[in-house]
This record gives C-alpha cells, structure tokens and sequence, in this order.
C-alpha cells in the first residue's frame, strides 16, 4: 500500500513536472509567435535596421564628412582591434563562446535581481547576444514584474534566434557597430574617430577599455561629463581582462596607470571638410520632382525642372529605387559618394581663403570704415536707403521671426533689438567669441564681414577638386558658388573677345582707342569710359586692350558683334542663366554665378571643348556594390585655334607690363605657366579673378553679403587685389604640395598644329608686345574693371 501511495506520488510529480516542461515549451513557443507582443521576424532577424550614415568620400580617399539620423559606419569583425575584443568578452559575457545565446548559470541571478527586485538595469546575466538582442529591438516601458519578466523571456529567444543566424564573430560586430556611444558617435568606428580621432582597428588597449566601459551605461561613463567615473570604470575593464588572462601583470599595472588620452572631435553635420560642398551635396542628391505651386520663381522651376531631367546627380536618391517602391535615403542607408574633391586641394583651398580674408581684406576694409557711421554699409548711402537696409535686416533675421511681429509696433520690435544679451558671434581670429551685445549691433557686426567663394576644377575632366562657399559655414551659410548670382565685371570680356577671334579677327588687329555710343531702345544713350586717358586717341589692339581691360575697345567690339551672338557663345561655354542682350554686357552686367563662369573658362585650356563641371563620380551601398557612376557632359564650344588664341590673350594679363594681373609672376612668385582675368564691378561691389594652368582652372569672387558693403577705392576694391591673392595662394600651395602628383606644372598651354603664329605674336607684325612694353601700368577703370 506504502509503495502504491509512493509510485502515485511520484506519477503525479513526473506528470506535473511533465506539465510545467510542456507549459514551458508552450509559453516560449507562443512567446515566439508573437502571442504576447511583438517579436522580431526571420527577415527581421536577417536584416536587422541599423541606420547607417552616408559618408562623402574625396578622391584620394579622405571622407570628408558624413549623413546621417544616426552618425554610423558599419565596420566588419576584421576591422576592429583584438583589443576591444577581449575587453567585451572579458567585461561583458566571458563563457560568450560556450553557450548558445543564453547563459544558464546567470538564471539563478536573473530571477533574485531582475523578477523580484524590480531591476531594469541590473543586466539580469545578459549575454552579448541578449544586449544586441536590446539594441535591434529596444524594451517597452513596464511597470510590473510579470511584463518585465516577459521581456526577459523575449530577449532570451531573440538571443537564441541572432545564435542561430550569425557567428559568434557576427554577432559582436553587430553589437559594437549598434551601440551608442553619445555625442553622434554611433558604432564603433565613429566612438574611435570621436573620441581618440583614430579608426577601429588601431585603438589601443586603454582607449578599448574605455570604449568597452562604456557600454555599461554611456550616460554615467561619459568621458567628457565624467572622466573619473569614466577613468574608474575603464580600469574595470582592465581589470577583468587580467582576470581573465588577457593582460599580464605588467601590462594591467602600466596600463591603468595611463589617463583617459581623449582627442574629442565634434562631430555633427556642420562638421569636416568642404561643409558648403557637401550642402549643396546634400540638398542636390535629396532633391524631389519639381512642382511649379512649390516655386516663387518661374525661373527656379524651370532651372530645376532642367536638372530633374538632364542632371542624373538631382534627385538621385528619389529617382532610383533599392527596392520596389523604396528609395534611397542619405540619412538612413550607408551610401557611400565618391567625390571628385581632393582632400588635400581642399585644404589648400581653405588656407588660401583664410588667409587672404583674415589677414588682408578684412583688415583693409575695417580700416577703411573705421570712421564711417554707416558702417558697414556704404558712406554714400542716403539716411533713408541706411534704415531701410538695417530695417530688411532686421526682418530677415532669426530673432524676427520667432517674435510675435503682428502684435508689436516697430518701435517695440527695436526695443528688444536694442537690448545687450549673451551670444556668440564669429571672430577670425578665434572663429567664435562669447560675448554681450545688443542683436541690432550683432547684425552690423556680422555684416561687415566680406564673403568669398573659390572653385577649382581640371578643365579636360571637369572634375571639381576644391569648393570653398565662403568663410564660415556655421555662421554664414550661403553659397557664393552654386547660390549666388553676382555681376561679374570684365570677367565677362573672354566672352567677347572669344566671339571676335572666332569671327576671324587676329589678336593683333587694332582699333581706335575712342568712345562709342549706343543708342538704346528706350531713346537714350550710352556711352562707355575707361576712368584714365591711356593711350587715348591711339590705334591699339585687342591684346593690348583685353591685358589692360580696356573699356573703350570692349564697346567697340559690342558694337560690331551684337549682344545676341556673344551670349549664344556663353551658351555653348557652359553659362546657364539668364543674360539681357543688352550692350553693357561688355562691361560685365550680366549676374552670374561662380560655378558656371570658372567652368566656362576651363573651354580655353582645354582646346575649344567646354566640359561641365563634375563633383561626383560614382556612389556605392553599404556593401559596396557600385550603384551609379557619373561623367562629365562635353561639347565643342569653339575651334581650337580660337581656344588658343585666347588662352594667348589671356596669358598677357599676367605677362605683359600693365596687364592687369601682373603681379601674379612678380608679388606673388608664381613660375608655372598661368593665364587668367580680373574683374571688378560698379561701384567695387565685387572683385573677381578666374585664371588656369594647362590642368587647372580657378575662380574667386569676393564681395559683400550685399552690394551696398563694398570698399570706396580701388586700393582695395579691385578684383587684383580682392580675388586675385587668394588664387595665388590656392595655386602656390597646390603647386608646391610634393603629395599631388596628378600635375605636371612645367607643361606649358599646348599650341594646336598649323596655327598661324603671326596671328598670335603682334611684335612680328609690327604692334606687338614692344608697344606693350612702352606703356606704364593704366589707372583702374572706376566703373567695371
């Protein structure tokens, strides 16, 4: 009876015990169902969502900045240091190559501190795959203990799920490559370059302690708000990896006796190089169709609506499809854009630019204001166009628009603008100063800085090596390459000129150095002047004309060549916008940008053939798979021999005495051969200089944000000396950089076969350079030089 009563206690406690198995099994399997709340599919588990930022690759192979919602760069197991490795396995989940993605004999430590004591933070024995298990697909909020319970039993089956997917190697890749480890820097390879300025794959042991450490909770261990809790934790971290036997005694002892060695590096989307490139990057990849009810400008829609179409860079991302129906986004898809930039260039660039704005210009125009009340707007101003100007200002600015406008008169609204309060301002010599002034003082002061661009670009590719938008994208964000629109002075005479030699007129043909008139539609007359009588009354010829930007002969010229055709030619030589067929387009009227003139003049070196400018080559996914390549549209502009000519014309306005850009060979020692053109528009509101090599062509413009800031004289306000410098600079550096070999600088222009050289050389038809020579450098022209 005894051994009856036993064997039915025992049935009933197998069968129990059977029971809770099979409820066990049962509940997992529901779990695993999605029964009890989401849980992740196969596909889910296959191509988890990790948002990857998109990075801008130059040409030599620097990324130059990145894209993102998330600032990542996935890296691969291989990539990262055996440093880091040991330290996450020794730190985090030692028995990680012995278990399956749970790890039984943390079980008992999970339901005394997770279950029973509430603990959301205690870890509960999570195994790396249980924390990447957290990160794919993050915990709800819970409150009682049965939700978080659940949760734990979730992550246990993901964990067992991502074991069964990937290697062990995969799984801590993902991991390290999910974390967050704050201050934009998501994943391992953007912790390295954050934190140490350095890649993966070369942290070394102390900075992969400190990595590792924090992945116990990045907001308590942050090393720039706690570096001793930080510096404390990380020698934790060292402290297992001995334990474990991963450092020796020494090499534990030495290394926690190091400090943190942060070598922090801000990093958000202002951040890098080529900022307003990578601007105009970002806003031309991510275009969308044009809609004409989204435009003000007819013209704008239609500009767009031409690049929607023959452009395959607009748009990019919303014209082509990484799956049915789903396009491609920046921010979100590790895209990789391979630029045309060159990381080194750019540089070079950006030096030119700073110097010659920080220790030049700027200086020279604040002197030349120092005593002008209407600074920084021009002293010739009327009282009533001044207020009007600070009033628009007033409008435009940030500070405007958020306040309650309707509801205040303009008296209240220059109350609060004339109230002193902390802000930050720029400053060249220390780019940002804290500092107490009132926002209608912080807009004169902001103001008075001078803007520049600079484009740089090989004429026979197109491809775009520099791109400097202007002198600070944090606090002046336009683009005065691709935005602006700007007269552009005698820089528009290449154009005429171009025209004339095409026509058949030799550099050495001559005319009189008198005024003509025009007589415009409207029953006026027009009637242009040089601000000098130079060789006034005298027979000179083009080449002497267009070296001294003479004005005189430029009308003549428009006189017999009509607007309509010289603009036709602009046309087929890259310029896009809208020019008015009017006659003082000699003179440079015209408002133009940057871009399309420096492109424009690449058409001389490169025999006649204009090539568009190019900025990208080719972009690849996240894998690596080329997706799109790019090449630059070419048409034959004008005929080689006419290239030549003009590049001959061209190379007077640095080689010839009086020509405008003489002191390139002697202030500014440039030996390589060089050719270019100044222009300076009415008034000394712009200054520009666009000049070449056989292999490179670069335009700068400098100028005030708007045309009433402008220098007075032409000591300063004149293209040689506002523009000019900066190119030189640029071309030194680039010239003497022994690291960019892709240029051969002794190379001279190359002469096309079968030209007929006394069209060229005038001294051996009887007014050549020898005229030249006799005739002192010309007073600048007060009006368009």
């Amino acid at each position: 009876m005894a051994m009856s009563r036993f064997k039915k206690t025992m049935i009933i406690l197998w069968c129990a015990f059977g029971g809770l198995i099979l409820c066990a099994i049962l509940f997992f399997v529901l779990i695993s169902k999605g029964v009890f709340g989401f849980m992740p599919t196969f596909d889910d588990l296959e191509n988890p969502r990790m948002y990857a930022a998109s990075e801008v690759i130059s040409a030599d192979g620097v990324i130059l900045g990145t894209y993102f919602k998330e600032n990542r760069v996935e890296v691969e197991f291989n990539q990262i240091s055996p440093y880091v490795i040991n330290a996450l396995i020794a730190t985090e989940d030692v028995r990680f190559y012995d278990h399956s993605g749970i790890d039984f004999s943390s079980l008992g430590r999970v339901v005394v501190k997770t279950v029973i004591m509430s603990s959301q933070s205690s870890g509960g024995g999570s195994t790396i795959s249980q924390q990447l298990a957290k990160l794919l697909f993050p915990r709800e909020n819970f409150s009682s203990k049965t939700e978080i319970a659940l949760r734990k039993f979730k992550e246990w089956i993901i964990a067992v799920k991502l074991e069964k997917s990937y290697t062990k190697e995969e799984i801590m890749t993902m991991y390290l490559n999910k974390f967050d480890f704050l201050h934009n820097a998501n994943g391992i390879k953007m912790a390295a370059e954050v934190y140490f300025r350095t890649t993966p794959d070369s942290l070394n042991l102390v900075q992969s302690a400190m990595l590792v450490g924090m992945l116990k909770n990045p907001s308590i261990y942050n090393p720039r708000r706690n570096p001793e809790g930080t510096l404390e934790r990380r020698n934790v971290v060292l402290s297992q990896m001995h334990k474990y036997g991963k450092l020796s005694a020494e090499e534990f002892e030495t290394a926690k006796a190091q400090p943190l060695g942060l070598d922090f590096k801000t990093f958000d989307h202002n951040f890098g190089a080529a900022p307003y490139f990578r601007e105009w990057l970002r806003v031309t990849i991510s275009a969308t169709k044009p809609i004409e009810k989204n435009y003000w400008s007819r013209e704008n829609f239609v500009r767009d609506s031409i690049l929607w179409a023959d452009n395959p860079l607009f748009g990019w991302c919303n014209k082509n499809e990484k799956a049915p129906g789903e396009f491609y986004n920046i921010y979100l898809d590790g895209l990789k854009i391979y630029t045309t930039l060159d990381s080194r260039m750019q540089t070079h660039a950006e030096n030119a630019m700073k110097k010659h704005m920080s220790e030049i210009v700027q200086p020279a125009f604040d002197k030349e204001n120092a005593n002008n009340p209407k600074s920084p707007f021009a002293s010739d101003l009327t009282k009533e166009e001044y207020e009007n100007r600070i009033k628009a200002a007033i409008r435009q600015s940030d500070r405007y628009k958020a306040m309650p406008t309707k509801s205040m008169s303009w008296d209240e609204v220059m109350k609060v603008f004339n109230q002193k309060v902390p802000m930050t301002v720029f400053s060249w010599q220390k780019h940002s100063i804290d500092t107490v002034m009132s926002p209608l003082d912080s807009i004169r002061y902001m103001k008075r800085f001078l803007r520049c661009g600079l484009l740089s670009l090989e004429p026979k590719t197109g491809h775009v090596k520099a791109f400097v938008g202007g002198i600070n994208y944090k606090y002046f964000q336009y683009d005065h390459i691709m935005q602006q629109r700007r007269q552009v002075g005698s820089t528009f005479k290449p154009f005429l000129y171009t025209l004339a030699m095409q026509e058949g007129m030799s550099p050495c043909k001559q005319f009189a150095n008198v005024p003509t008139t025009f007589y415009l539609d409207n029953g006026t007359e027009w009637t242009p002047h040089n601000s000098d009588d130079a060789r006034k009354g005298e027979m000179v010829s083009l080449a002497w004309a267009l070296a001294t930007s003479n004005n005189l002969i430029a009308a003549k010229l428009m006189q017999l060549l009509r607007p309509e055709p010289v603009i036709n030619l602009a046309r087929e030589m890259g310029v896009y916008n809208h020019i008015d067929p009017v006659p003082s387009i000699c003179l440079g009227v015209a408002d133009l940008t940057l871009h399309e003139m420096t492109g424009a003049f690449g058409t001389f070196p490169n025999g006649g053939v204009f090539t568009e400018p190019l900025f990208v080559t080719r972009i690849e996914d996240k894998h690596g798979k080329v997706i799109a390549n790019f090449t630059a549209k070419q048409n034959e502009a004008i005929s080689t021999e006419t290239a030549y000519l003009m590049v001959t014309l061209l190379q007077n306005v640095v080689n010839m005495r009086g020509g405008t850009a003489v002191a390139l060979h002697g202030r500014y020692q440039i030996k390589v051969p060089v050719a270019g053109k100044t222009g300076t528009t009415q008034s000394h509101a712009d200054g520009w200089f666009i000049g070449f090599t056989p292999e490179l062509v670069t335009g700068v413009w400098v100028g005030g944000e708007e045309k009433s800031i402008r220098f007075r004289s032409f000591q300063y306000g004149q293209g040689a000396r506002m523009a000019m410098p900066m190119f030189a600079y640029y071309l030194n550096a680039v010239v003497d950089d022994k690291t960019i070999t892709q240029y051969n600088h002794k190379k001279g222009f190359e002469k096309p076969a079968g030209i007929d050289y006394s069209r060229v050389n005038c001294e051996s038809s009887g007014s050549g350079s020898g005229g030249f020579e006799q005739t002192a450098p010309s007073k600048i022209d007060d009006r368009f030089y």
